[in-house]
């Protein structure tokens, strides 16, 4: 008898051993929010911001038009769009950061202000991203930067023409450097801005969502 009690307890004992560890294995182990990059990530991002440079080509050509926000306005569709489909793919931080910089190596020649507009706002779309959404793993995170991405550009270079850059009539007074100064003027064209790229964050989204179905893009 005292032979089957011990066989008895022992038994109990390895079983509920083995409910511990099932249950240890079983919990979700919680993701880092930064993780690291791998070369396939990097190249995609590339790709991305190499179809953001081909379908924005009609930049060179706007740069020079006096109206302000006519290059957010002409860009913002697809500076929303393909961001979003990158962001996507790559849900990591600083994925946005990455777009930027390949986007804005080429920009910075024909145009120096956009590329440090598109590097900072860049920067506060990440922090913003990670305080709300502590990364881009919801769509939902995706498409708020792809939507506040071109938008916030729009003050710096709003600073850009009226305290940096200014163009000086024939006797020598500063006048501004775009058509439609006025606030009534600046926030119609913020809130077109905005409007635009909220569009093409959505179309973003459901061309990531239907690549992904496809097994053409996954997570």
């Amino acid at each position: 008898m005292e032979e089957l009690v011990k066989q008895l307890i022992e038994n109990s004992s390895s079983v509920m051993d083995n409910r511990k560890i099932d249950t240890v294995e079983d919990k979700p182990k919680k993701r880092n929010i930064f993780q690291k990059y791998k070369i396939k990530d990097i190249v995609f991002l590339a790709i991305i911001s190499g179809c953001m440079l081909i379908t924005g080509a009609i930049m060179p050509l706007i740069t020079q038009v006096p109206i302000f926000g006519i290059i957010e306005i002409a860009l913002g569709l697809q500076f929303s769009i393909f961001p979003v489909i990158g962001l996507m793919k790559v849900r990591k931080p600083g994925a946005m950061i990455l777009i930027s910089l390949f986007c804005g190596l080429l920009l910075a020649f024909m145009f120096l202000p956009m590329f440090a507009c598109l590097m900072l706002c860049a920067v506060i779309v990440e922090l913003l991203t990670l305080l709300i959404f502590r990364g881009y793993d919801k769509n939902s995170a995706c498409v708020f930067a792809g939507t506040i991405y071109m938008p916030l550009t729009l003050p710096f270079l709003y600073l850009w023409y009226n305290v940096i850059y200014t163009i000086k009539s024939d006797d020598g007074k500063a006048v501004q450097a775009f058509v439609g100064a006025d606030p009534t003027f600046i926030c119609l064209i913020t809130l077109a801005v905005v409007a635009i790229c909220f569009v093409g964050s959505l179309i973003g989204m459901k061309i990531a969502m239907e690549m992904e179905r496809a097994g053409v893009m996954k997570k």
